[in-house]
């Protein structure tokens, strides 16, 4: 899979999905800013994946958030299953923990198959967190705890999110998740 191929895929979701659905409203400013980094990884082991997320990591740390304010990290080649990827991000939370980043920089995941806790399969409420590929997103905890400061309400965000993509028609899903229905 070209690196280019799951960028250009990536980039569409971020602008038509979570941008053009309202789904995180701090990221609109961030990406017209290009601010955001979508690192692409082909790893095809946890140690190789886990070693890429680190040297993410290590450039977010040095860099001011003006110049790099977000990583999403995307990986094409393994965590394809739900349930494996669910199982890795424990690997990045200890890595978080192991590299004393925790309280600094917090994960949110995306997957083609995400499924919440306690929902089936095939409920709509899923889309809010389905993405072209396996997706971690490092994100700096400071600079959420700045933009929530700011915003009304921001426990209403999941279900606002829900809310949005239940009454997106059968047409606007197949638009904007393409990769869904293939």
């Amino acid at each position: 899979m070209p690196a280019s191929q799951a960028q250009q895929a990536t980039q569409e979701w971020l602008e038509d999905v979570v941008i053009g659905l309202n789904l995180c409203p701090f990221a609109h400013k961030p990406n017209k800013n290009k601010q955001i980094k979508i690192a692409v990884s082909n790893a095809t082991s946890e140690e190789e994946l886990l070693e890429f997320i680190l040297l993410e990591l290590k450039e977010l740390d040095s860099k001011d958030p003006q110049e790099l304010e977000t990583t999403l990290v995307v990986a094409t080649g393994m965590l394809q299953d739900f349930m494996d990827y669910n199982f890795f991000l424990d690997w990045v939370d200890a890595l978080l923990k192991q590299e004393e980043y925790e309280g600094i920089y917090q994960v949110a995941s995306f997957h083609p198959d995400y499924v919440f806790g306690g929902t089936e399969p095939e409920d709509e409420e899923n889309l809010t967190n389905r993405s072209p590929y396996p997706t971690i997103h490092l994100i700096r905890e400071e600079s959420m705890e700045k933009v929530l400061k700011h915003y009304p309400d921001p426990e209403a965000i999941p279900d606002n999110n829900i809310e949005r993509v239940c009454s997106l028609s059968s047409e606007e899903k197949r638009k904007l998740f393409p990769y869904l229905f293939v």
